[in-house]
């Protein structure tokens, strides 16, 4: 309803009587919803305009006028589709006084743009199809407070992005938002990635404690979870770091008086909240990183680049692993104020080489203006975008554009809330007073406080029934957990040794099923010298972390840039795969990544026997 439905129908001329009539054969109906609907309605009144019309020619003896336009508007109107429906307009001016059935239109297009952006979405106020833009003073104002009225009645709120001359007045864009109702925000998961001293600790600190670094680490101290973490300054464990977006787009972000932050209250006070997945950035951690990058499931990439050393280190083996598992990145450029101008342009330009060749295939766009977060906020869903921001976390400069993207970076994945709950697990804890806790991500479907859910596969490959004591997400309390989001839950009645990262608490409905063996399709991107079959390595896949060896290949032997569909085995426990899953196939410096094309879990009864 509000939208423009375009109907084809094909007409097929044809003798009935002597005379040629047309009748409608064929339908196309470009809407995905009610098709099924408008496919009977038009073939019914066709075929009852096609017999009256054959009886008149009979009894005429004679041509015979006939027009099924009658019968055709009935039956559209029969499903709401008449042809004399208003349409809401495009004109820049569609804003300013909306008659009633054009702020209905309105009203259910802004509510369809929140929907599908998650919860929110970017109005232009001022454009329209097929004029010049701009709006005086005054239908400027007339326009943002019909937008201002119709987000209210969606519990929203509308904050301006960026207000703009054009040639016949102003236009801008404005970002409409739902207001948190406590325990249901956004939630975009961001993983930092970067060579070792590119600065990663340090901006998370900056962007979460909303102030700017002395230039020796003061920041980064207030983010390590170990000792020895602050001794060397060297990130060793995957840690998060929140910073929150309430519906205006204001940071909410605050320390307590002991400097630390309050989750709980963050949360509550978030419509959005920017969740940072901070990996480690040295050569001997990379396990872990690799391990963040597949496990915690990021919807984009943070790549650090130090603009004083260029890329160097593991820049490009960060740069390599985001791409092979198809996560849009965006570029940091840190330490702008103590860089050589000439050796931050040569990191610059190098950049911008690397993101433009063959196996990147990126567009570089350097971000130095509001417009410029606009287009690349809107775009960035495409893959193919990569914006390069340069920043300082001592002076400040280029944070504020930072800051902005973050608020408008939508994220990717859609609330899959209908569908059977499948959660996979990538940590374990024991909290006293309260049991055994895992944490991870909600792939698809809604898990409830007492929901019982099946936990495996165990080391024979048998999932248990396990009931659901608490659910908390950002150390906050709630009730449920959808699609998308990362959550904890307190499970009852089991010690924390029998439960390993990979394992899935999944809806009966699924009837899961463990395997040892599954097939990839897998590229080699560096091996110095010949795979064969039992060759080994570590396979990332979600959260699965785990030796497979090679039983079976289409080719004799591998190389660097092969690819070929192997079979591989588990060496030590089953696991629960899901078709289409990427992996990436690591040991030592031989790198391969893949897609997981098809899984083989054994006969009931060879499980049984198990």
């Amino acid at each position: 309803p509000g939208f423009p439905v375009v109907v084809f129908l094909s007409l097929a001329p044809f003798e009935r009587n002597g005379l040629k009539l047309f009748h409608v054969r064929d339908l196309d109906y470009d809407m995905s919803e009610g098709a099924e609907e408008v496919r009977p309605a038009l073939a019914a009144a066709s075929d009852g305009a096609l017999a009256a019309a054959t009886a008149a020619a009979a009894a005429a003896d004679g041509e015979v006028d006939i027009d099924l336009s009658k019968d055709i508007t009935a039956a559209l109107d029969t499903i709401g589709l008449a042809d004399d429906a208003p349409v809401a307009s495009t004109s820049k001016m569609r804003y300013v006084d909306p008659t009633p059935e054009e702020a209905k239109y309105l009203l259910d297009f802004l509510r369809s743009a929140l929907t599908e952006g998650s919860g929110e979405a970017v109005v232009e106020l001022g454009v329209g199809e097929g004029e010049k833009s701009g709006l005086s003073p005054e239908h400027m104002a007339a326009s943002l407070a019909t937008l201002r009225k119709l987000a209210a009645e969606c519990e929203a709120d509308v904050s301006p992005v960026r207000v703009r001359q054009e040639e016949q007045g102003e236009a801008g864009d404005f970002l409409v938002r739902r207001r948190s109702d406590g325990d249901d925000f956004i939630e975009v998961r961001v993983a930092v990635v970067g060579n070792v001293d590119a600065g990663k600790s340090t901006l998370l600190g900056v962007l979460t404690h909303c102030e700017l670094d002395n230039g020796r680490g003061k920041c980064r101290t207030k983010l390590f979870r170990h000792k020895h973490e602050a001794d060397t300054g060297r990130t060793s464990c995957v840690s998060h770091n929140i910073l929150g977006f309430d519906s205006t787009g204001t940071i909410v972000n605050g320390p307590t008086h002991d400097g630390s932050l309050d989750w709980t209250d963050i949360c509550t006070r978030s419509a959005k909240v920017i969740t940072f997945i901070d990996l480690a950035g040295h050569e001997k951690y990379l396990k872990t990183t690799v391990f963040g990058l597949t496990g915690h499931a990021p919807q984009f990439a943070m790549l650090m680049i130090g603009s004083n050393m260029g890329v160097v280190g593991m820049t490009r083996e960060h740069l390599g692993l985001t791409l092979a598992l198809n996560v849009p990145v965006f570029i940091v450029v840190t330490k702008i104020d103590i860089c050589p101008p000439n050796v931050l342009e040569e990191t610059i330009t190098l950049l911008q080489k690397i993101l433009k060749s063959p196996g990147c295939r990126k567009m570089p766009l350097l971000v130095s203006s509001e417009d410029d977060v606009i287009v690349t906020a809107a775009n960035f869903v495409s893959d193919r975008l990569c914006p390069i921001f340069q920043v300082s976390n001592v002076t400040g400069a280029g944070l504020p554009l930072l800051r902005m993207f973050l608020n408008l970076l939508n994220p990717r994945t859609a609330l899959n809330s209908d569908a059977p709950a499948e959660f996979q697990i990538d940590e374990t804890y024991t909290v006293p007073g309260v049991g055994t806790v895992v944490s991870g991500t909600c792939l698809a479907g809604t898990v409830r406080v007492n929901d019982n859910l099946l936990l495996g596969p165990d080391s024979t490959g048998q999932f248990i029934p396990m009931q659901i004591k608490g659910i908390h997400r950002r150390r906050m309390p709630v009730t449920a957990v959808r699609g998308g989001q990362t959550a904890s839950f307190a499970l009852k009645k089991i010690k924390r040794s029998a439960i390993r990262k990979g394992m899935v608490l999944i809806a009966p409905a699924l009837q899961p099923r463990a395997t040892w063996e599954f097939d990839g399709d897998i590229l080699i991107l560096h091996h110095p010298t010949t795979i064969t079959c039992k060759y080994q390595a570590m396979v990332h896949c979600g959260a699965i972390r785990q030796t497979a060896s090679i039983v079976h290949m289409e080719r004799d032997q591998l190389r660097t840039g092969d690819k070929t569909i192997a079979r591989f085995r588990f060496v030590k426990n089953p696991e629960y795969l899901r078709e289409g899953t990427r992996l990436v196939f690591r040991e030592g410096r031989t790198k391969a990544v893949g897609v997981v094309v098809r899984t083989h879990p054994p006969p009931e009864k060879e499980k049984s026997d198990k």
